[in-house]
C-alpha cells in the first residue's frame, strides 16, 4: 500500500484560490483527495484551482467565505458538519497580512488579521474536529509562519496571529491525538506570493532576505506541496502537534 494514497478522502483547503492554498490543494487532489476550496474571493462555479483539480480526476466543490466575519465561518462550518460525506482533512490556509510599523498599526489592522489568521481556523477546527473525534480519525493542517518563530517587522498582528497558530496546534494535538486526530502546522519560508509582494519589490529587502536562504532562492508555492501530503497522509500517522518548516533553510541560519 502507498501510505501517501489519499484517494477517497475529502480535504477541504481554505484559501484555496490562489498561491499557497491553491498549491495544496492540487497536490491533495494529485495524491486522490476530493477537494471542497474556500476563499474570500473564490467564484464557486468557475475558477482556475476548480479546473485544476477536476483535471487531476477528483471532485471539487467552491465556496465563497469571508473568513472576517465570524458569523459566515460559522455557518459555513456547521453546513460542512451536517453533510453526509465527512471531512477528512482541514487545511487552514486562509490568511491576510497588514503592513505598518507598531506604534502607527491601526487596531481594526490587527483585529482583522488575528480574526482571519488564528480564530478562523480555529473555528473551523472546533466545529470540523468534533466529527473527526467522533470517527477516530482525522487530519487537520495549520499555514503557520516563519514569523511563529520570529518578531518580524511592521506586521505586530500577523506576528501574534502566527505565533498564535504555533501554540493552538500544540494545544490541539494534546487533546486529539490519542482519538486519532493529528494536528500539524507547515511554516513557510519567504514564499514569492501575493502576500509578500511588498517585499519582493523592495530590491535592498528582497536582496537581504535572499542572501540568508541558504537554498539561495525565494521559495514557490509548489513548494509547499509535499509537507501538505505527506502531513495529510497515513505515513504522518504518527506525527502531531509538529511545525514543519518549508524554508530552504532559513531557520538554521
Amino acid at each position: 500500500m502507498n501510505p501517501f494514497d489519499l484517494t477517497g478522502r475529502l480535504a477541504v483547503v481554505t484559501g484555496a484560490k490562489r498561491g499557497i492554498g491553491f498549491a495544496m490543494a492540487a497536490a491533495l487532489a494529485a495524491a486522490g483527495a476530493d477537494v471542497i476550496g474556500v476563499s474570500a474571493s473564490l467564484d464557486p462555479v468557475s475558477s482556475e484551482i476548480a479546473d485544476r483539480v477536476r483535471a487531476l480526476g477528483r471532485e471539487f466543490t467552491g465556496y465563497r467565505v469571508d473568513f472576517a466575519q465570524r458569523d459566515e465561518v460559522i455557518a459555513f462550518a456547521q453546513g460542512l458538519a451536517e453533510a453526509e460525506r465527512p471531512v477528512d482533512i482541514l487545511v487552514n490556509n486562509a490568511g491576510t497580512i497588514k503592513r505598518a510599523p507598531a506604534a502607527e498599526h491601526p487596531l481594526d489592522w490587527f483585529d482583522e488579521v488575528l480574526e482571519v489568521d488564528l480564530t478562523s481556523g480555529f473555528v473551523l477546527s472546533q466545529i470540523l474536529g468534533r466529527r473527526m473525534l467522533e470517527a477516530g480519525h482525522g487530519r487537520v493542517i495549520f499555514t503557520a509562519s516563519l514569523l511563529s518563530f520570529q518578531g518580524g517587522i511592521n506586521v505586530p498582528g500577523y506576528t501574534a496571529a502566527k505565533s498564535g497558530v504555533a501554540g493552538l496546534v500544540k494545544a490541539l494535538s494534546n487533546e486529539w491525538a490519542s482519538r486519532g486526530v493529528t494536528v500539524n502546522g507547515i511554516a513557510p519560508g519567504y514564499i514569492a506570493t501575493d502576500n509578500t509582494q511588498a517585499l519582493q519589490d523592495d530590491p535592498a529587502r528582497s536582496q537581504s532576505i535572499l542572501e540568508r536562504i541558504p537554498a539561495g532562492r525565494w521559495g514557490r508555492a509548489d513548494d509547499l506541496a509535499g509537507a501538505t501530503v505527506f502531513l495529510a497522509s497515513e505515513a504522518a500517522a504518527y506525527v502531531t502537534g509538529a511545525i514543519l518548516p518549508v524554508d530552504g533553510g532559513w531557520l538554521g541560519r
